[in-house]
C-alpha cells in the first residue's frame, strides 16, 4: 500500500428497511427475526463511533426495480417467485435507523451486489487515500461478501465487524471464517473501535 492510501473507511452495506425491518426482511430472513434487528442498531452504533473517531462513513445501499435488473437476474426471480425489493422512492428503500449526515458519500447499486460494480466507488476510495475497509451491514455472504471480495483484490485491506452483519444463505461464522482465510479480512466487534478504526497491525510497523 502507497503512502497515500493509508485512510480508513467504513463501509455500510444496504442498511435499508426491506433488508433489516418490516414483512420484506421478516420472510426472507431464516434466522430469529431479533438477530437483524441487534445487527441494524450495532451498524448504527459503528456509524456514530467512526464519526466520533473522525473515520470516514460511506454508504452503500440497494435499489432492486426491474428496470435495473439484468436478464438473468429478471430469469431467478421468475424461477424463484422472488419479488423485487428496495424499490425506488419506497418506505423499503429507505435506510434503517441510521441516515448520511451532510458530506458523507452515498453510493447506489443498480440491482448488483458488489459495490466495486457502482460508478465513481472505487475511484473515491483511492481518490481519498482509502487503503483499509471496515464492513458493515448486509448481508454478509451476499453484498459484504461481494464487496469484500473485489475489495482485497484490488489491493484493499478487509476487516467486517462481526456483530453489524449477518448472513442469509450460510452460518455467520462459516461467511466470516471463509473471508478471513480467502481475504485476509480481520474480524471483530463495533465495541472496539482502537482495533477497526485504524490500519490493521501489519500496515502500522515501520
Amino acid at each position: 500500500m502507497s503512502a497515500a492510501a493509508q485512510r480508513t473507511a467504513l463501509i455500510v452495506i444496504d442498511l435499508q428497511n426491506d433488508f433489516c425491518a418490516g414483512p420484506v426482511a421478516a420472510a426472507r430472513y431464516p434466522g430469529d427475526p431479533q438477530r437483524l434487528a441487534t445487527v441494524a442498531a450495532n451498524a448504527a452504533r459503528a456509524v456514530r463511533t467512526a464519526r466520533a473517531h473522525g473515520t470516514e462513513v460511506v454508504f452503500v445501499r440497494f435499489l432492486g426495480d426491474p428496470v435495473h435488473q439484468g436478464a438473468a437476474w429478471r430469469h431467478r426471480d421468475a424461477v424463484l417467485g422472488k419479488r423485487p425489493k428496495c424499490l425506488e422512492g419506497s418506505w423499503g428503500a429507505e435506510f434503517h435507523g441510521v441516515a448520511p449526515e451532510p458530506g458523507e458519500e452515498v453510493f447506489t447499486k443498480h440491482a448488483t451486489f458488489d459495490a466495486f460494480l457502482t460508478e465513481g466507488f472505487g475511484p473515491y476510495l483511492t481518490g481519498r487515500g482509502i487503503g483499509h475497509l471496515v464492513f458493515a451491514g448486509v448481508f454478509a455472504d451476499v453484498c459484504v461478501d461481494s464487496t469484500a471480495r473485489t475489495a482485497f483484490q484490488k489491493g484493499f485491506h478487509v476487516t467486517v465487524l462481526r456483530d453489524c452483519t449477518a448472513a442469509l444463505h450460510h452460518p455467520d461464522e462459516d461467511v466470516l471464517r471463509f473471508m478471513g482465510r480467502v481475504y485476509g479480512a480481520r474480524v471483530t466487534t463495533h465495541d472496539r473501535p482502537a482495533v477497526w478504526t485504524r490500519l490493521p497491525e501489519y500496515l502500522e510497523r515501520p
